[in-house]
């Protein structure tokens, strides 16, 4: 009875951790979301928030080259009410995994039907709905935390350690 009563702290312990670790906000890389109104369409952006923790993220963490969930945890998730233009191309309404894969010159801005994947792993280039290249940029500032911002011009930004994406969405 005494090894029961001395057991019973760690496994309430042990108990209230694997809780911790099942809520999504007490990730390292917790989500985040985005929302900006483009015309009549409104656009979310869902995904997990890495931060730089001093690494080297740039053709390192991230490398150059390989489909990247943009983000961390699950693949991250773009959601148009409406159909949009993405650089110019016609994106349908609906929800898709926006993954990416960077280069040093160029970046492949893609958008997949299959939202709900853990990270990259079941990633099919033949679910792709649409590719959009663009080119990084320099950040006006150093981001820690991995964001995505909305502008007013329609314009999207994906922002972490010294870099830019910008692709612009319209209707």
């Amino acid at each position: 009875m005494k090894k029961l009563v001395a057991l019973l702290p760690v496994a309430f312990l042990l108990a209230f951790t694997a809780c911790a670790q099942n809520d999504p906000s007490k990730r390292p890389s917790p989500p985040q979301e985005t929302k900006m109104t483009v015309g009549s369409a409104t656009i979310t952006i869902n995904y997990g928030a890495p931060s730089v923790k001093g690494r080297e993220i740039w053709g390192k963490l991230v490398p150059y080259g390989q489909v990247w969930r943009t983000g961390a945890n699950e693949a991250t998730i773009f959601e148009t009410s409406a159909d949009v233009k993405v650089e110019g191309q016609l994106l349908p309404k609906g929800k898709y995994g926006l993954f990416t894969i960077p280069g040093k010159d160029e970046w492949v801005i893609i958008f997949n039907k299959n939202a709900a994947q853990w990270g990259s792993y079941s990633y099919k280039e033949a679910d792709d709905i649409l590719r959009v290249k663009v080119r990084p940029g320099m950040a006006a500032a150093f981001q820690e935390q991995m964001k995505f911002e909305g502008h007013v011009d329609g314009s999207i930004s994906l922002l972490w350690e010294k870099l830019e994406i910008i692709f612009s969405v319209s209707q």
